[in-house]
């Protein structure tokens, strides 16, 4: 018999409703190599997060007393920052672009069915990206600008990146997570992460969505010249 030695992917679930804590919390606890670590609300996330190093938190957008995006940036401030996911009832693509900008990896819809709501925790923790709500998607689609003060990056500017981190980049926009990443081209995920960290500096950007994004569009300058 073959057992899965891998640790459980731990999840910090932030919401102002405690319903919604509880219904999430049983999704996750019922599936296999999930496990959450705790559950809060805003004021207590970045101290819980800070306690217990999740490897991913569900952040709820529209929070009474703590904004979901002011709790993103405190998040991704931290020594070593866990993935954070936005986590959204309606499909608006409001704050989308910030939050994107400030380091979310993804949006999920809390009306997400069970199963696919698994599979796309799994998918963030291993580095992934998802975007569920259409709205958000749709935004991630023409998301193209810079992160502010570094310069506007054109569609040959590709063209100072090196083979490698080519082959990197594609994967990411192709949606491919580390550990696949590394297989297919045949590198350890350290190595991985240390081309996505060289990726981020040159093409300005701080979040593996913000480097799909500069692909897609620089493929579309090419596409219109």
């Amino acid at each position: 018999m073959l057992y899965d030695l891998r640790p459980p992917v731990r999840v910090l679930l932030v919401d102002d409703e405690e319903l919604v804590r509880t219904a999430l919390h049983r999704i996750l606890d019922a599936a296999d190599a999930v496990t959450v670590a705790a559950a809060c609300d805003g004021p207590d996330a970045v101290a819980t997060a800070r306690r217990l190093a999740p490897d991913l938190v569900l952040l709820d957008i529209d929070m009474p007393g703590a904004h979901g995006l002011d709790v993103l940036r405190d998040l991704r401030a931290l020594p070593d920052p866990p993935v954070v996911a936005m986590l959204t009832a309606l499909d608006r693509s409001d704050h989308v672009e910030q939050a994107l900008r400030d380091g979310a990896s993804g949006f999920l819809l809390k009306t997400t069915e069970p199963r696919l709501f698994v599979d796309a925790v799994r998918l963030l923790a291993a580095g992934g990206v998802i975007c569920t709500p259409p709205g958000s998607a749709a935004v991630l689609g023409r998301w193209a600008r810079p992160a502010p003060a570094a310069v506007p990056i054109g569609p040959d500017d590709l063209t100072g990146l090196t083979g490698r981190e080519r082959d990197v980049l594609a994967l990411i926009a192709a949606g491919l997570a580390n550990a696949d990443i590394a297989t297919h081209l045949g590198m350890g995920v350290t190595t991985v992460k240390t081309h996505i960290g060289a990726l981020k500096r040159k093409l300005a950007v701080n979040s593996r969505v913000g480097l799909a994004a500069v692909l897609h569009r620089s493929a579309g300058g090419r596409d219109r010249q």
